[in-house]
């Protein structure tokens, strides 16, 4: 059974990286698959709980965005989790269109080929 925690109770829990991000998992609620990991701020996180429009900070661009603010694959919020350790957040969300930026359904397209005797590269060992 979930716990249910208040908005107010959220900003005691949540704790945000030292860089003031938290890693947000996006889920499609409707089919359950893990769409994409993006991170959230404390003020992209207050816009998506005020909007029900997902917003994520840009790691690279150094600012906040829309998702789908360009393209028109918006997502919306339908619930929110935050883990155990309070480090993680999990977006069950409605998606418009492909939530990668490659067009892909998902991020996650890419499947590693690997094996038990995996041999490392000398500069990984």
């Amino acid at each position: 059974m979930n716990q249910i925690i208040s908005v107010e109770s959220l900003w005691q829990k949540i704790k945000f990286a030292e860089n003031g991000l938290i890693p947000a998992i996006a889920q499609s609620i409707e089919t359950k698959e893990i769409l994409m990991l993006a991170y959230m701020n404390q003020e992209s996180l207050i816009k998506t709980l005020q909007t029900g429009k997902i917003h994520y900070w840009s790691r690279s661009r150094q600012k906040i965005w829309l998702k789908g603010e360009t393209s028109g694959h918006l997502q919306f919020l339908e619930q929110i989790y935050l883990d155990c350790d309070g480090d993680t957040l999990l977006l069950l969300i409605k998606q418009i269109g492909p939530a990668c930026h490659t067009g892909k359904p998902n991020c996650f397209f890419q499947q590693i080929n690997f094996s038990k005797d995996l041999s490392l590269p000398e500069e990984i060992k």
